[in-house]
């Protein structure tokens, strides 16, 4: 595949990032105390996306039945203030509104997060339009198998999600929790569409309002963290990219914040960090100091984001030159949990859980 394809692949499936099988035996519901969940968690991310069209209730469905403990929704709003799960709100790449004449006017050019693009936004929808859009694959290319289910799907409200985890938490007499993250929360603001006390409405209609809800709250930015920290007693998540900065410029750059004194400043409204995977081991050279540096500032770390595709993996774990072939997951996951994660974003749920449950040292 030329390298410029694999580019726009990688951009692609990156996003907008700068932009607990059942648990193991013993374990009940998960909390903020760790002796009340697995050791390490397995989060689906957007579902077991990996092996379905994302943040679908079918995607989040397959998650729960190959054993997640946490399925993650990204939540933008409608133009009625409504939470729905999509990666981003601009919908272009993940469902069919293209080929509804009827929102052919509502293709538009925007900036967001200074990023300028063009094309539909959930925020110029109502949930009542947005319902009669299907969900598609958003990397066909690499995973075309899903392209079986693509119009299956509608898009889901964070409503649903919330009632399917605990349908299935009743039916599988397992807690499954919810792990959203607020997606480009300064850019909704200013459009007078903050999400943080929707949310925060959201989860204490459902009940969830403690430290050991089996909720995470995660955000890319940091001030959205630090206004829900005075209204919820859930926990909190940074999450941090290899490059750039949180869009609302509260800090310099993610580099900043890893360092021993910036996780200490982070420890103050954060009950973890959600760091990318190279930030912990680099694809080529050894293992950074940040699990030992947070785990020091009394943080938790739930790396992402764990892939199959050769396409993703550290190039030790991949099984010939084929972008889209599966290489050695399991093992790079189990590796990441030898140097002292404490859970995972994974698009292939199934594998995170067998990585997890094996207990393996790295096998490389």
């Amino acid at each position: 595949m030329a390298r410029s394809l694999l580019s726009c692949l990688l951009l692609l499936a990156l996003g907008a990032a700068p932009v607990q099988s059942a648990p193991m035996s013993g374990h009940s519901e998960p909390g903020a105390d760790p002796k009340a969940e697995p050791k390490v968690i397995v989060i689906a991310h957007r579902g077991a996306s990996g092996l379905r069209p994302e943040h679908t209730l079918l995607s989040y469905e397959l998650a729960i039945e190959q054993g997640a403990d946490f399925i993650e929704p990204d939540l933008v709003p409608t133009k009625d203030g409504v939470l729905v799960a999509r990666h981003e709100n601009n919908i272009t790449e993940t469902t069919d509104v293209a080929s509804h004449p009827e929102f052919a006017s509502r293709r538009t050019t925007k900036t967001i997060d200074g990023e300028t693009m063009t094309g539909w936004f959930t925020e110029d929808f109502t949930l009542a339009e947005l319902k009669t859009l299907r969900a598609k694959e958003r990397l066909p290319q690499l995973r075309p198998g899903n392209t079986a289910y693509d119009g299956q799907a509608e898009i889901p409200t964070l409503d649903e999600v919330i009632a399917l985890a605990k349908r299935r938490s009743k039916a599988l007499g397992r807690t499954i929790g919810i792990y959203p993250e607020t997606k480009h929360p300064s850019y909704f603001a200013s459009i007078g569409l903050p999400l943080e006390q929707r949310l925060v409405d959201t989860l204490k209609a459902a009940g969830w309002d403690r430290a050991d809800a089996p909720v995470f709250i995660q955000s890319f930015e940091v001030d959205n963290l630090k206004k829900l920290k005075t209204m919820t007693h859930i926990r909190l998540i940074q999450l941090m990219s290899k490059d750039g900065g949180p869009a609302d410029h509260a800090q310099p750059s993610y580099a900043a914040m890893a360092t021993p004194e910036g996780l200490k400043q982070v420890a103050t409204y954060a009950y973890g960090i959600g760091p990318e995977l190279t930030m912990i081991a680099p694809w080529t050279g050894d293992p950074t100091d940040l699990i030992v540096d947070a785990h020091a500032a009394g943080l938790r770390l739930h790396p992402w984001t764990f892939r199959a595709e050769n396409f993703f993996l550290m190039p030790r774990y991949r099984t010939g030159a084929d972008p889209k072939a599966h290489g050695e997951l399991e093992a790079e996951i189990r590796y990441f949990i030898g140097l002292g994660v404490d859970g995972f974003f994974t698009d292939y749920p199934a594998i995170g859980v067998a990585a997890r449950e094996t207990n393996s040292a790295p096998v490389r």
